[in-house]
């Protein structure tokens, strides 16, 4: 049997975790959410909280991988050590007998979905809040020390006009960092290519989060590629948080397999302009995220600044008389 041949059999996902399971004390499987390339997602029913949430949990033929392990009750402390109204939360991290994550259910959808379902595209000024939101969320993971490095439509769910922030499974401080840290199509150039990375990143994360939304295309086609979201398999996968579709197909760093072509690394994206009329400052905004140099990028604080000035700008012209 072949060394590859092995490897797939070992890899073989064992059964699910049945309703009515206690994946961790004080917390009872319902059902099964979703399977991405390393973990399975579960709502649970929270006994102590007399609410349901969500468990996170690494997929049984991924549990003897050490790393993967550290990284999920690593993602787990930050969260639960957070609180900002723009991340989610979590509420317990076990490390034994598995490493396990229980966090807050949310009850909106992914930007992917919403892109994917709904007929129109975001206004303007859903746009702009959007934007104003993320860098709020990215502005304090930045003072807590750490980058996101994975910001996407699939990673930012929405409910009720406020956008909430997941997944820090790639989080890490700035500096130095490999190759390909983030997911394909949508990390910066400098995460493709790798060395010292650092909020610049974000701000591309921001810029290219809200050019798909903005526009309903992806500012960067990387073709058809392997979606890991529910474990192989092409097209749309699922969200790891929330099992809702993660939209268009992309592949993480974790499964690139011998390719190192990044279409970001090519040239830089159409101008949002060319997609979509949107009001002049707004797309400045949005095109100067997706500069290809780190240091063309406005900062955080300035791409806040200027998405809120944008939003003042349209409500002053909506309330002037005519």
């Amino acid at each position: 049997m072949s060394p590859a041949t092995t490897a797939t059999t070992a890899r073989t996902p064992a059964p699910l975790l049945a309703p009515g399971t206690v994946a961790a004390p004080g917390y009872e499987v319902l059902a099964h959410l979703a399977r991405t390339g390393w973990l399975d997602l579960y709502d649970a029913w929270s006994g102590e909280r007399d609410c349901r949430c969500v468990v996170k949990v690494l997929r049984p033929d991924r549990r003897g991988e050490a790393r993967l392990g550290e990284r999920l009750v690593r993602e787990g402390r930050w969260l639960q050590g957070f609180t900002h109204p723009h991340l989610v939360r979590a509420y317990e991290t076990f490390e034994s007998p598995e490493p396990l994550v229980v966090l807050e259910t949310l009850t909106g959808e992914t930007l992917a979905h919403l892109v994917d379902r709904l007929p129109r595209r975001a206004s303007a000024e859903d746009v702009a809040v959007l934007g104003v939101q993320l860098c709020s969320a990215v502005h304090y993971l930045h003072g807590q020390g750490l980058l996101h490095l994975d910001l996407k439509p699939s990673n930012v769910v929405v409910e009720g006009g406020r956008a909430k922030v997941l997944d820090l499974s790639v989080a890490r401080a700035p500096g130095h960092a490999p190759a390909g840290a983030g997911t394909f199509g949508y990390m910066a150039p400098e995460q493709a290519r790798g060395g010292v990375l650092s909020a610049a990143a974000d701000v591309w994360g921001i810029g290219v989060t809200l050019y798909e939304v903005a526009t309903g295309e992806v500012a960067f086609d990387p073709g058809e590629t392997l979606d890991t979201g529910t474990g192989g398999g092409r097209g749309t996968g699922a969200d790891p948080d929330t099992g809702a579709g993660s939209g268009p197909a992309s592949r993480s760093a974790d499964a690139r397999g011998d390719g190192d072509w990044y279409p970001q690394l090519e040239g830089p994206a159409p101008p949002v302009g060319a997609r979509r009329r949107l009001p002049r400052p707004l797309a400045a905004a949005i095109d100067g995220c997706l500069r290809p140099d780190p240091a063309a990028r406005p900062t955080v604080a300035e791409l806040s600044a200027a998405l809120d000035a944008t939003l003042r700008r349209r409500r002053r012209d909506t309330l002037a008389p005519e």
